[in-house]
């Protein structure tokens, strides 16, 4: 939960681990519920689709998971409203910031993200489940959608917005990698899964596997989407076009930066990560909604994925995963670190 006071806000970041949906995700569901259900409607009822509509899109584009939302809106209590959003079809809008960038060393690639957004909009769980037979660990958003993780294949996703104002026919994005992460092994089957499921607002998702393989791709709901061998992705998409977000955000310094430390024949694997928790890329904007949230480490051969914060971290695996809570202060200054 958050605890605000004029200068900062404190918010607790949580490990779930159950492998079967059940009680500990039904108390996160309702502890986040009121909020989602007030940003659900924000536009007004008529403006989502029906829960028929949703359930057959849903069912259409990810059959896969139909078992998964089923037992999720079970045990959400099967309100209209709460398997409309659980569906992500069609949801409203939503904007965040990121970076995100895949270390390409081959004997022991990583993938790195910034999550920029504001405090009060994190769900902050970290769940490893086994919903359809196999190990997922993943950043919760949307309830049980995925901002990024990793699977038993040592498959690894991460989303970033991708700087374009359209909103259209498809799904939130986190759903859809939630699919990605459930079904695929490696990246060609993951970048299948993104050209094929519609994403109803602009994305870049980088995709990373055990053996290497990467790929960012640009999605958007009125373009077809672009695959890239690309190994950074910021908020544009190749050219900025919405020139207010790419200013607040700074999305070309931010990338210029990764590509400056790709070139620096001296650049570690370490300096790498540690570039992340220091400007331009960690962004201290919390009251604007631009804030770092964290930082997340991705190691696809071992497993396992870490969280980090300026003078804090805090690692999980497949192999050994321990629930628990760690509490971070966000602050303009001096930025977000570990409350002892």
């Amino acid at each position: 939960m958050t605890r605000k006071d004029p200068n900062r806000i404190e918010f607790d970041f949580e490990a779930i681990d159950e492998a079967e949906p059940g009680d500990r995700w039904r108390s996160h569901f309702l502890r986040h519920w009121d909020g989602y259900r007030e940003w659900f409607l924000s536009q007004g009822d008529a403006a989502r689709p029906s829960y028929l509509e949703s359930r057959s899109r849903f069912e259409r584009a990810m059959p896969e998971l139909m078992p998964v939302y089923e037992r999720l809106v079970e045990l959400a209590g099967g309100g209209d409203i709460a398997a409309r959003l659980l569906s992500l079809y069609r949801p409203p809008p939503y904007l965040t910031g990121c970076s995100q960038a895949v270390w390409t060393d081959l004997e022991e690639p990583l993938l790195v993200r910034n999550y920029d957004y504001h405090p009060r909009l994190l769900e902050g769980a970290m769940l490893k489940s086994e919903w359809l037979g196999r190990p997922v660990i993943a950043m919760l958003d949307c309830l049980w959608g995925v901002l990024d993780g990793i699977n038993d294949a040592g498959l690894v996703v991460s989303l970033a917005f991708g700087g374009r104002t359209q909103v259209g026919d498809g799904f939130g994005i986190p759903v859809v990698l939630r699919h990605v992460l459930e079904t695929c092994d490696n990246t060609e089957e993951a970048v299948d899964v993104l050209k094929r499921v519609p994403a109803h607002m602009a994305y870049n998702v980088t995709v990373l596997d055990r053996a290497g393989r990467f790929k960012t791709v640009y999605l958007s709901p009125d373009r077809t989407p672009v695959v890239r061998q690309f190994p950074v992705a910021t908020n544009h998409q190749g050219r900025v076009e919405w020139l207010e977000h790419a200013h607040a955000t700074a999305t070309l310094e931010r990338e210029r930066f990764l590509f400056s430390r790709f070139a620096d024949s001296d650049e570690t694997v370490d300096g790498f990560v540690q570039s992340f928790l220091r400007p331009p890329l960690l962004s201290r904007a919390y009251r604007r909604g631009y804030g770092t949230l964290y930082t997340a480490v991705y190691w696809p051969r071992r497993g396992q994925v870490e969280l980090r914060w300026p003078g804090a971290s805090w690692r999980q695996s497949l192999g050994t995963f321990v629930p628990g809570v760690r509490t971070v202060v966000y602050a303009d200054e001096p930025g977000p670190a570990r409350k002892n």
